[in-house]
């Protein structure tokens, strides 16, 4: 009786394939990842943070976001408290260009990079897109000029071209989870609605920035599933966000993503996209706390949002720049990024 070959650990084979040649795990090796025992994190932690080391290099690029219209949202993403349809606490606003102002003026002086105009919205209207224009045009006259990103929802490829001619250098706009997983997520349009987005995004020259939220009711293989479909798309930055169960939402009692399996998804997900900017975003507080978040920073992560989210409050800014320079970790100059 032959005996049967004996198994390739998946970590040698990610040394070899990732580190050595740049080339993103596949799906069944991403799932293999996320399967590694507990006292096997650190082991995987280390090499992610290697392969961010080669392909990415040494610095942190840092953001931060603004919401310009918050709430009201008539789509049914049921992680979102910004929705129309639940009972949620946040109610419909809009920011005015003073204010934003500020906010991308404040952003700059905490040392980020970049700033995010986000709003709640399936896609703009001609309202919302003149006051993005009239919004950069003021951060511009107010002498910053730290790069402009923006978050609208669905786009058009009229709206798609107005976006490029205002100077915007990169587009937010989420997957959000496995396209298996995505009607239990959102109802009120596709997964298939996003990617077309995202793909007159790419091809306009703009930077692509699309991620998602972890712990909303996937299972292991489609977190592996979502984790290469990121990979084709091929984008710039992938934002991980760890679901906060927002009151009032479908997934209020929903469980907080636990550290560990955490942890995983960072090292799983740096496998997968060796080269792109991978960014702690919403939720990395709840489920991280002070320790984690280093650990994931020595993990793979090479971006992070400061200050507070669109919805939940984040850590003092400072406080994330200060872990920053503890971990010796260099803050990516504006003048590298435009």
């Amino acid at each position: 009786m032959t005996a049967a070959p004996e198994q390739i650990d998946v970590l040698d084979e990610a040394r070899e394939q990732v580190l050595e040649r740049g080339v993103g795990l596949s799906e069944q090796q991403v799932l293999k990842v996320l399967e590694l025992a507990d006292d096997r994190i650190p082991e995987l932690l280390a090499l992610a943070h290697e392969v961010r080391e080669r392909w990415c290099g040494p610095e942190v690029e840092v953001e931060g976001i603004v919401s310009l219209k918050t709430g009201g949202c008539p789509e049914d993403c049921h992680f979102c408290s910004q929705s129309g349809q639940f009972p949620s606490p946040v109610r419909s606003a809009w920011l005015d260009i003073p204010g934003l102002v500020r906010a991308a003026r404040q952003t700059r002086d905490t040392g980020a990079t970049e700033f995010c105009i986000v709003a709640a919205v399936r896609g703009p209207d001609k309202r919302l897109l003149s006051q993005v224009r009239d919004g950069i045009k003021a951060i511009r006259e107010d002498g910053n000029d730290i790069q402009i990103a923006c978050s609208l929802g669905m786009l058009t490829q009229e709206q798609v071209d107005e976006l490029v001619a205002m100077g915007v250098h990169r587009y937010n706009h989420n997957l959000e989870t496995a396209r298996s997983h995505f009607p239990n997520v959102v109802t009120t349009h596709s997964w298939e609605e996003r990617w077309d987005t995202l793909r007159m995004i790419r091809d306009a020259g703009m930077e692509v920035c699309c991620g998602g939220i972890i712990g909303m009711g996937e299972t292991l293989a489609q977190r592996a599933e979502f984790a290469v479909q990121l990979a084709e798309l091929e984008p710039d930055e992938v934002p991980l966000n760890f679901l906060i169960p927002n009151p009032g939402t479908p997934y209020e009692n929903y469980p907080v993503v636990e550290g560990a399996e955490a942890l995983r998804t960072v090292g799983a997900f740096r496998l997968a996209l060796p080269r792109t900017i991978l960014r702690f975003a919403g939720g990395r507080e709840l489920t991280f706390g002070d320790l984690g978040a280093k650990q994931g920073m020595l993990g793979g992560i090479n971006a992070i949002i400061v200050g507070n989210y669109l919805t939940n409050l984040g850590r003092p800014a400072q406080q994330d720049l200060d872990m920053l320079e503890e971990l010796s970790m260099p803050i990516k100059a504006l003048s590298q990024t435009l």
